[in-house]
C-alpha cells in the first residue's frame, strides 16, 4: 500500500502536521481539530499566512470525497479575518458549495474555542479522471 505522506494530513510524513479530518454526516461538513506549534510562527505568538491557506485547502479537499472524485485545486481566495494564535485550541471546518460538471466549489473555516471565525477560504476544485492522476503519480 502506497504511504501517504500528504505534509498536512499524512501519517507518513515525518514533518507534517498529521491533521485527521473527520465527516460530520449529518451536517456533511469535515471537522478537524487541532493546535499549532511554534514551527508555524508568522507574527511573533500568531500562525503565518502560508500554513493558513494550507489548512484551508486541506479541508476543503477533503470535501471532495463527499462525491467521492478526484479533484485538484484550481483557484482559491482566503480571507484573514483575525491572527491564528498559536498553542490554542482550534478547529477547521469545509463544506460543499456547489458543483457544475468538474467544477467543485468548496469553502472551509478556522475557529477559535469560542466559534470566531479567524480566517475563511473559497476554492474552485476541478475533478479529474483517477487514470489520468495516476500517471502523474508515476
Amino acid at each position: 500500500m502506497p504511504k501517504n505522506k500528504c505534509f498536512v494530513c499524512g501519517p507518513d510524513n515525518a514533518a507534517g502536521m498529521r491533521l485527521k479530518f473527520i465527516l460530520d454526516k449529518q451536517r456533511q461538513v469535515f471537522v478537524c481539530r487541532f493546535r499549532l506549534d511554534q514551527r508555524y510562527t508568522g507574527p511573533p505568538g500568531h500562525c503565518h499566512g502560508g500554513i493558513i491557506a494550507t489548512i484551508l485547502d486541506e479541508a476543503m479537499g477533503k470535501v471532495n470525497k463527499l462525491r467521492q472524485v478526484i479533484a485538484l485545486t484550481s483557484q482559491m481566495t482566503v480571507d484573514y479575518l483575525r491572527p491564528v494564535p498559536l498553542h490554542k485550541p482550534l478547529r477547521v471546518e469545509s463544506r460543499e458549495v456547489s458543483v457544475r460538471g468538474r467544477r467543485h466549489v468548496n469553502m472551509g473555516e478556522i475557529l477559535n474555542q469560542k466559534g470566531e471565525v479567524l480566517a475563511r477560504g473559497r476554492a474552485l476544485f476541478i475533478a479529474i479522471d483517477p487514470q489520468v492522476f495516476a500517471k502523474f503519480m508515476r
